[in-house]
């Protein structure tokens, strides 16, 4: 009697000793049963994560498992999972997919406890800032992998259980200028044309605790801080203060390094290396004086020159490399506006 695929797939697994072999029969596995048989898919994952052979397969098949559990018949699963250190990190996540508010209490316990690992700790305390919208995780990285241990807000999370859970207000988003909806001038189209590709960066990922590609209002103490050092070019300027970068990062084949596109916050910093000593903060004699970085790309600088416009006042945008012992700046795009549609393609 000939075995059933799936019956076939999950003894080929469990007999797999090769890594890379065990990988194609789990694509496999989720490709072709889960949309019609998760639950059943499901079972095999996590009997696999309890007692499979490889051991660090075990803890990398959490993630599928996260994904595909809808309601509470793996809660028992999860629960299990968060006393194996291994497996604790992604059980917190599945524990709240699976009861919800009912995971309160087993996680606050287990961000509490001393014998836990900081990262696992740093975890339930995310995850219930972000399930609860509570701002335990304000101003922290989006990773809690990269969380210190002076970082745990617990008495703020202890707190929130001895009110009784309730929720919070979340995080806004970050305030946009109007010219994003209804754009007339280039520099508005260009702004817009870019804010709606990093739309999509946001809607794949977003955390607002620590929003990423967004152009955003600069504050007028950012906007002065600039205005202090630089007289900038009213076309890059008003960029600025109306399109502010946000942790805008993009990548791709244009910036194989990945591109950080630098906001009114960051602007007068993030000259420090070029321009800047960044220990002792003097100006670098061999740095060209009316040069301003405004992105780089794995260290290569982008700049405008303060004192160059083209003929309707946009200006040319130089990049160098860095690491050559000199800087030695070539034209990148002729004005300002075709690097941001650059990037935008880029995004």
């Amino acid at each position: 009697m000939a075995v059933a695929p799936l019956a076939a797939l999950h003894r080929k697994l469990f007999d797999e000793t090769d890594g890379s072999k065990f990988a194609r029969l789990k694509e496999r596995l989720l490709k072709k049963h889960a949309p019609d048989d998760r639950l059943a898919v499901l079972d095999i994952l996590t009997a696999y994560a309890r007692d499979g052979q490889l051991l660090h397969w075990r803890s990398f098949l959490m993630t599928d498992i996260v994904h595909l559990v809808e309601g509470s018949q793996h809660a028992a699963f999860f629960a299990w999972a968060l006393e194996q250190p291994t497996l604790a990190y992604w059980g917190v996540d599945g524990l709240l997919k699976s009861i919800g508010v009912e995971a309160y209490a087993p996680l606050v316990a287990l961000a509490a406890s001393g014998a836990t690992s900081l990262e696992v700790r740093a975890k339930a305390i995310k995850s219930l800032a972000v399930f609860s919208r509570q701002p335990f995780d304000q101003g922290l990285p989006t990773d809690p992998g990269h969380w210190k241990a002076e970082q745990l807000r617990l008495d703020a999370v202890l707190a929130w259980q001895a009110d009784g859970y309730p929720d919070g207000a979340g995080y806004k988003a970050p305030a946009t200028h109007e010219t994003l909806t209804r754009p007339l001038s280039r520099l508005e189209m260009a702004a817009t044309f870019l804010d709606r590709k990093l739309a999509l960066r946001r809607q794949r990922e977003q955390d607002l605790a620590q929003p990423s590609n967004w152009l955003t209002l600069a504050s007028a103490a950012d906007m002065a801080e600039i205005e202090a050092h630089w007289v900038l070019p009213e076309i890059y300027r008003r960029f600025l203060a109306w399109y502010s970068p946000l942790r805008v990062h993009v990548d791709g084949k244009r910036f194989p390094q990945g591109l950080h596109l630098y906001g009114a916050a960051e602007l007068v910093k993030a000259q420090h290396g070029y321009s800047v000593d960044a220990v002792h903060h003097h100006t670098i004699a061999a740095w060209p004086p009316k040069l301003v970085v405004i992105a780089d790309a794995g260290g290569d600088p982008y700049c405008v020159h303060l004192e160059e416009r083209s003929i309707d006042g946009d200006l040319p945008v130089y990049r160098a490399n860095h690491g050559t012992g000199e800087w030695r700046f070539e034209l990148h795009t002729d004005d300002f506006i075709d690097f941001l549609h650059e990037i935008a393609l880029a995004a």
